[in-house]
């Protein structure tokens, strides 16, 4: 499988943003990456991973909330087969969860806690898309802490 370039340079941000501390470093690269497949209208793995990715970075909850919904519309369009290409170790299904913990957790800090429990259900939802391995227990564990901070059961 050969690689995909516009995957490995997300990775270079993630990178920079989660292994250096480097967050307006990413921000300016995920910029750039945006800029290079053409917005919203590139590939959709691409615009999902990339907005999810660029929502970690920004310093305003509204931007954040706006970049994960662009990541949550473009994974309506993303099918098994590009994840498998791409060489992501999920289904579509499984990129759902975080995506809506994320949104859940941006209205929270908005206050709009009817949204953000919308967005909780539909994480518990596609947790059985997530196996027991690292990522499952993040998202697992990043749903048990937004649940109490809602008021709701884990």
């Amino acid at each position: 499988m050969a690689a995909d370039p516009t995957m490995e340079r997300i990775g270079q941000g993630v990178e920079l943003h989660h292994g250096r501390g480097e967050r307006e470093a990413a921000r300016e690269l995920f910029a750039r990456i945006w800029d290079d497949i053409g917005g919203e209208g590139g590939d959709p793995l691409h615009v999902g991973v990339l907005a999810h990715s660029m929502a970690d970075v920004q310093d305003d909850v509204r931007q954040e909330l706006m970049w994960d919904l662009r990541a949550l519309a473009a994974a309506g369009r993303v099918t098994d087969e590009r994840v498998a290409e791409a060489g992501v170790p999920l289904s579509v299904a499984g990129l759902y969860p975080s995506l809506h913990l994320n949104i859940c957790d941006c209205y929270r800090k908005l206050g709009d806690l009817d949204r953000a429990r919308e967005h909780l259900r539909r994480a518990r939802d596609g947790m059985g898309a997530l196996g027991d391995d690292e990522y499952g227990r993040l998202i697992r564990d990043g749903l048990e802490r937004l649940a109490g901070q809602l008021g709701e059961p884990a």
